[in-house]
């Protein structure tokens, strides 16, 4: 006759079997969570390869990035759609322009120029270089305490604030420092 095990056994695997479950849902669920709470990581070197500054390796800095730094940038959703569409920055990769204006600094734009501080700093097209329309926006303002202006090389025809204005100063990743460039 083969034994049986005890009720005692079967109740005590089924305690630990319980257990184990639990702890691994509870590990899951923690490691989750914690994957939620840690930041993006953002880039510590950046290959640039557009025009809008020179072509060259270059490390992303700490600390404040004041008027005229080169800045990297995620652009607003808007403008990333716009330029992968165009061919012109696939959609994940962000900026690399200069901070041109920082919050409360006077911005205008009228016609084709680009007014900061009252001096023209920039011109812009009304097409690009496959004849699209390029956007434009129109106005004369502070920019507002959460905004900054970017351009890219002035004598080249970036796509930059120039044509979708100003963004949230939250988008800056960081300063550039270039470590090589042409």
């Amino acid at each position: 006759m083969s034994q049986r095990p005890s009720i005692h056994l079967i109740g005590s695997r089924l305690r630990r079997v319980r257990a184990r479950k639990a702890i691994a849902i509870a590990a899951i669920g923690l490691s989750l969570t914690g994957f939620t709470a840690l930041p993006k990581p953002s880039p510590l070197l950046v290959w640039n390869a557009s025009a809008s500054a020179p072509v060259g390796l270059y490390r992303v800095g700490s600390g404040t990035p004041a008027r005229g730094d080169l800045v990297l940038a995620r652009p607003p959703g808007f403008v990333a759609y716009l330029a992968d569409q165009r061919g012109y920055l696939p959609r994940n990769i962000p900026l690399v322009k200069r901070l041109a204006a920082l919050p409360d600094e006077h911005v205008c734009a009228f016609s084709n120029a680009i007014i900061i501080g009252g001096e023209i700093v920039a011109r812009r097209l009304k097409i690009d270089t496959q004849g699209r329309p390029l956007p434009w926006w129109n106005g004369c303002r502070a920019l507002a305490h959460d905004e900054v202006f970017l351009l890219g090389n002035e004598k080249n025809h970036s796509f930059d604030s120039r044509y979708f204005g100003p963004v949230p100063a939250e988008n800056i990743i960081g300063r550039l420092v270039p470590l090589w460039t042409e």
